[in-house]
């Protein structure tokens, strides 16, 4: 008999793989993940309102106009000096969650448990213009992901517990568990079978359950009015849609130009001095984008724009209606520069908040300008609540997201076909522009993307350098036949690199190339390698993707394709090794 284990650990799990099945194992975790993750998002929620409240303190506000362009950065900076404590990069929250599940088995470090929450509760509390779903996503599914390892969960298992700490995250969040299982499945690409579905919504419920039971039953924003939906708007909506759209585009290009900017430079004070002074300059000429940002969506929401606007020092030195209008618009067109700014100044957070901040500007601009210029009389209030739809489905790739968030949280259905126009039109014109989201185009531009069609997810998953083999013998183009026919007495291959005197490959040679003469020992010293020797039908870098790989076999016809790095030799690729491999992976994966 084996030895019993002697850990607690070792314990359970002996004792669980005798008393409980595996299958109903998965549900009990998936509720003990939900429940963590709503436990996070309500610590990281309150830990950041205590901040916030700190700062508007009667101590710190007389002086809180000064101050908007200093404590964004004193929050950085914090930021930065406990990033600076951490061996390891904090990375953003949900892109990161991505990369591990296409690239690391689905395995997350185990600082990230905790790391975004510190973090994001410095950045967002002193005024960072980020949000905080993406980190609480982060560390929910670094949670997730760091217990699967402990319970020896495989691969499938590990990301449906990924995918659960994600939904009871955003369920927390928003009071939203429809919507946090949909956007769940919409964004890490979950296949939606019944063996999955039940754990996301037992997670979900969980992460519901947990908010409502600490904060109590209310939603994330309030409104005084909601009108019903009237057939003689939908002109208007149908526009709205377009300009979410293209707004969406605007959102994603701004948010890339400057991502790439700050990733080329190396100096992080220089990045602090950069993206700080950015920040300050935003928040100083439009204070609302100061922070999250969902207090000024619930004055949108109540149409309160006084409350808005009177924070400028413009409106104190100026007025009109076209001023209201200058600085409405400057919410939705200067929120993603501070969004930027923040992260790219080290801050951390996600792009989450600010989509739907952008989305209900420009909704509630949108409807005002009808309003105050007499064309129509529309409710601004619906305006930017479907507004937010739209943007969230154009920024986040995520239209049944942002459908039945906004549904759930306006508690009924009173707007539900312009929700689905709006976020249908925004989706569909900014999936032609822009064809990968805000979350995933680092991922797909590397092919590193897992997509709901599971022959590529599979090859997403495949690692190159796992299937090298590297048992060829190696052969000179100098070497003659009789020294070609003693490597080929030791080889179990038939085929044979051919390498010059720096490593680089020149050509390959297979057994066939030779067969006809190679018991011709008259010609051995006056027959070469070199002359025998045949270009390869192509070669693959060890950078490439899986994806690229079977596009090359698939237009050469060969069954082995050679591998190099920086030029040099490392070993072949076979056909029949990837087909077994895939295979393997496809069992595990369903």
């Amino acid at each position: 008999m084996g030895q019993k284990p002697q850990s607690i650990l070792g314990k359970f799990l002996f004792w669980r793989a005798k008393n409980i099945r595996q299958d109903r194992f998965i549900l009990l975790l998936s509720v003990v993940v939900g429940l963590i993750s709503g436990l996070v998002a309500v610590l990281l929620k309150n830990t950041t309102h205590f901040i916030q409240e700190f700062i508007h303190s009667d101590f710190v506000d007389p002086y809180f106009n000064i101050y908007y362009f200093a404590f964004p950065i004193i929050g950085i900076g914090l930021t930065l000096l406990v990033k600076s404590r951490i061996k390891g990069n904090v990375g953003e929250g949900i892109p990161s969650t991505l990369f591990a599940i296409s690239r690391r088995s689905g395995f997350l470090r185990p600082y990230k448990m905790f790391a975004s929450v510190i973090t994001s509760a410095f950045t967002v509390g002193f005024g960072g213009s980020v949000g905080l779903e993406g980190p609480t996503v982060s560390t929910g599914s670094a949670i997730g992901s760091n217990l699967g390892r402990m319970m020896h969960l495989n691969f499938r298992q590990r990301i449906l517990m990924i995918g659960c700490a994600t939904a009871g995250a955003i369920s927390s969040i928003f009071n939203a568990p429809i919507a946090a299982i949909i956007f769940t499945i919409e964004i890490f690409s979950l296949d939606l079978t019944l063996a999955s579905l039940v754990p996301l919504l037992l997670a979900s419920v969980s992460g519901a359950v947990t908010s409502i039971f600490i904060e109590g039953n209310d939603s994330l924003f309030h409104y005084s009015s909601l009108d019903p939906f009237r057939v003689g708007d939908l002109h208007w909506y149908l526009i709205l849609g377009v300009l979410t759209a293209l707004v969406s585009v605007y959102f994603n290009k701004v948010y890339f130009f400057f991502d790439d900017y700050f990733t080329k430079i190396r100096s992080k004070y220089k990045k602090l001095l950069i993206g700080g002074i950015g920040l300050g300059l935003s928040i100083w000429l439009v204070p609302p984008l100061y922070g999250e940002g969902y207090q000024t969506i619930n004055a949108l929401l109540n149409g309160d724009v006084l409350s808005i606007v009177e924070q400028s020092f413009l409106f104190q030195n100026f007025e009109g209606p076209y001023l209201i209008m200058g600085l409405l618009l400057g919410l939705v067109f200067i929120k993603i520069f501070a969004s930027v700014f923040t992260m790219g100044a080290g801050g951390v957070g996600g792009i989450f908040a600010p989509s739907l901040f952008v989305g209900s500007s420009l909704g509630f601009v949108f409807a005002f300008i009808i309003v105050e210029f007499g064309i129509a009389e529309i409710n601004t209030t619906n305006f930017a609540l479907v507004g937010m739809a739209g943007l969230m489905a154009g920024v986040l790739h995520a239209p049944l997201t942002a459908i039945f968030m906004i549904a759930e949280i306006t508690a009924g259905y009173n707007l539900f076909l312009p929700l689905m126009t709006v976020s249908t039109i925004s989706y569909l014109v900014t999936r032609n522009l822009m064809p990968f989201s805000i979350y995933n185009m680092q991922l797909a531009k590397r092919g590193e993307l897992i997509t709901h069609n599971k022959d590529h997810a599979i090859l997403t998953l495949l690692n190159l350098k796992k299937v090298i083999e590297n048992d060829f013998k190696k052969v000179s183009p100098e070497m003659n036949l009789g020294e070609l026919v003693k490597v080929v007495s030791k080889s179990r291959r038939n085929l044979f690199p051919v390498i010059d005197e720096n490593g680089g490959l020149v050509g390959v040679l297979t057994l066939d190339d030779f067969r006809g003469i190679m018991f011709e020992s008259e010609r051995y010293e006056e027959t070469f390698v070199s002359e025998l020797m045949s270009p390869p039908p192509a070669l693959i870098e060890s950078t490439e993707n899986m994806n690229q790989v079977m596009k090359k076999f698939q237009s050469t016809g060969a069954w082995n394709l050679p591998v190099v790095e920086e030029g040099k030799y490392i070993g072949f690729v076979s056909k029949s090794k990837l087909f077994s491999v895939y295979r393997r992976k496809l069992m595990e994966f369903s």
